[in-house]
């Protein structure tokens, strides 16, 4: 893989390449944008898409005819904007059957409520078929008695249970039955938990078992998962759920491994009760020889790792010492290697995950967004713990073709420059900076001026970093419509000025700190610039620069005016008026 390409996803364009991870996520977005508009003309617009040219003709590369075949009022032409997902179709062609007092069998009205419970009242869309993942964690707690935050578990449910109104179409349906089986309670059940109806969903299991009926496995996957929505206090949410463990065994339903991935994610919420029940379910998942997923692991370690101030345990370790020896398949919504190595601060850890990733096709498991804040942190983590060879490899193999650092990481990778005395690397970041548009970020700006000024260097580096220094200056100085103006900083304006004088530059040096900038920004020079200013002066043999100096010196109250008049009166020849 080419370390300086762009992901494969984009295309091999200068202009349609990302520069950073806003640029990407942007892009990334607007492809998957395009490809849903094109499904949305092709499906409401059929009738321009019925010719097919295509020689060789390759059906899994057409569009798909999803226009309705069956004209009429009829039970097929129900069953095929059903099979369809035509949701408001459906329910229409519903009623009018209804109305017209033709049955409507038990089996396809089951498929009706598949439907609506599955998307709602509103028409099937690639958005709706995404499921945004629960915030999941609760706020530590000493005792496992203590409430959870009301307004947190609202809040919840506000959030969640919008989509499902009152008296829907498929409650109505379901009201107006004659007739109902397993089937149709679980299927309501499951759409009310997952349209955050989740005090309906238990009544209705409450009817399920009055009539006498058996829920199915993926039903009490939904009712464990809605267990912390029920109730509130941290331990009547896990005796809840142990209730509906219960009932399967009473009713002969075999757990899956949902079933166990429903349990991790209640008890990460149930508080400190969740360390201590949480290695009992993945006991009982070893017992039924059930393979954990990712979901698993990631659910295990939010657990036990609420926090990076929460002690590390060892679970983590025993974590990825069973990830290392599999290659993961999808089994599970949640499942992702989202895991906090890096925010542990163990190098080892990262490094054994990073060759879990690897292993098989587990890297797929990142999405867009997650990999690049799992790098973003491995390559601070990097800075930070391992030798400047090291990271300045990682660096030059990851970016771009891995993921796009960000400001932190380029200033981690600054002070891991300067910890490492290999400041002669500063213009090279430099370079980067420009092409990840962070060349605007003043407090980038301020740590790599303060770095390249700070000490002298040859005159190879010393010429380099005048080069950065012009770079940055010419940001300053440049006014668009469309940029906010960046404002010097004495700091900035200083180093600039050493970085100019150091290289012989010094008409460049007085250009840029004029000393009327300084009084125009009501800044302050620091000692080592008016210094530099005075030998500048000297160089050019400019006695009336040095006299300007040493007023300004003066009327700032600095501590270096008598010291630089001293100077001035010693190496400059000052006429009458001057002295």
């Amino acid at each position: 893989q080419d370390p300086t390409a762009a992901h494969y996803m984009f295309q091999d364009d200068p202009y349609l390449m990302p520069r950073n991870a806003a640029n990407a996520r942007l892009f990334a977005l607007s492809m998957e944008s395009g490809r849903n508009a094109a499904k949305y003309i092709i499906k409401q617009f059929p009738e321009y898409f019925d010719k097919i040219l295509a020689e060789p003709n390759i059906p899994c590369l057409m569009p798909e005819m999803l226009a309705p075949q069956i004209e009429g009022v009829s039970e097929e032409a129900l069953k095929e904007r059903i099979h369809l997902r035509r949701v408001k179709e459906s329910v229409d062609l519903f009623d009018q059957l209804i109305q017209a007092g033709t049955p409507v069998s038990l089996e396809t009205t089951n498929s009706l409520l598949d439907l609506l419970c599955f998307f709602g009242d509103g028409e099937s869309t690639p958005e709706k078929e995404e499921e945004e993942k629960d915030e999941l964690e609760e706020p530590g707690v000493k005792a496992s008695e203590q409430k959870a935050p009301k307004r947190q578990l609202q809040r919840g449910l506000q959030s969640s249970g919008s989509s499902w109104r009152e008296n829907n179409n498929a409650e109505r349906i379901f009201k107006i039955m004659p007739e109902r089986n397993a089937h149709s309670y679980c299927t309501m059940i499951r759409g009310m938990v997952k349209h955050g109806a989740f005090a309906k969903a238990y009544d209705m299991y409450i009817d399920l078992l009055n009539e006498r009926h058996k829920a199915d496995v993926h039903t009490f996957n939904a009712l464990i998962t809605a267990a912390p929505y029920l109730k509130e206090r941290f331990l009547e949410r896990w005796e809840l759920a142990k209730d509906f463990l219960n009932h399967m065994a009473q009713q002969e339903v075999q757990p899956n491994l949902l079933t166990f991935n429903a349990l991790l994610k209640t008890l990460r919420r149930c508080g400190s009760i969740g360390k201590s029940m949480s290695i009992s379910v993945i006991k009982e998942m070893e017992a039924l020889d059930i393979e954990p997923s990712l979901a698993t692991y990631d659910h295990l370690l939010s657990i036990f790792y609420r926090g990076v101030e929460i002690c590390p345990s060892g679970i983590i370790s025993e974590v990825l010492d069973d990830v290392e020896k599999r290659s993961f398949a999808p089994q599970d919504p949640d499942d992702g290697m989202a895991f906090n190595c890096c925010d542990l601060k163990d190098i080892k850890l990262a490094d054994r995950l990073n060759k879990a990733m690897e292993k098989g096709d587990n890297w797929k498991f990142m999405d867009m967004d997650r990999s690049n804040a799992y790098w973003s942190k491995f390559f601070s983590l990097l800075c930070m713990m391992e030798q400047i060879d090291v990271v300045l490899k990682w660096y030059k193999e990851m970016s771009p073709s891995v993921f796009y650092p960000t400001p932190k990481n380029i200033l981690d990778l600054l002070q891991a420059l300067d910890a490492a005395n290999q400041l002669e690397v500063i213009p090279s970041v430099w370079e980067d900076m420009k092409q990840l548009g962070f060349n605007r970020r003043p407090e980038l700006l301020e740590e790599l001026l303060s770095l390249m000024s700070r000490d002298q260097h040859p005159e190879e580096v010393q010429l380099a970093f005048a080069k950065c220094a012009e770079d940055i200056k010419a940001g300053y100085e440049q006014t668009g419509k469309e940029q906010v103006p960046l404002e010097w900083t004495g700091s900035a304006l200083g180093c600039v000025a050493l970085l100019f004088s150091r290289v012989g530059r010094t008409q460049d040096a007085w250009y840029v700190n004029l000393l009327e900038r300084f009084q125009q920004i009501n800044r302050i020079p620091n000692d080592q610039v008016m210094e530099e200013f005075l030998n500048c002066a000297k160089q050019t043999n400019c006695p009336e620069e040095a006299v300007k100096l040493v007023k300004l010196a003066a009327s700032l109250g600095l501590s270096a005016s008598q010291r630089l008049k001293s100077r001035m009166e010693k190496e400059f020849e000052l006429s009458e008026k001057q002295k």
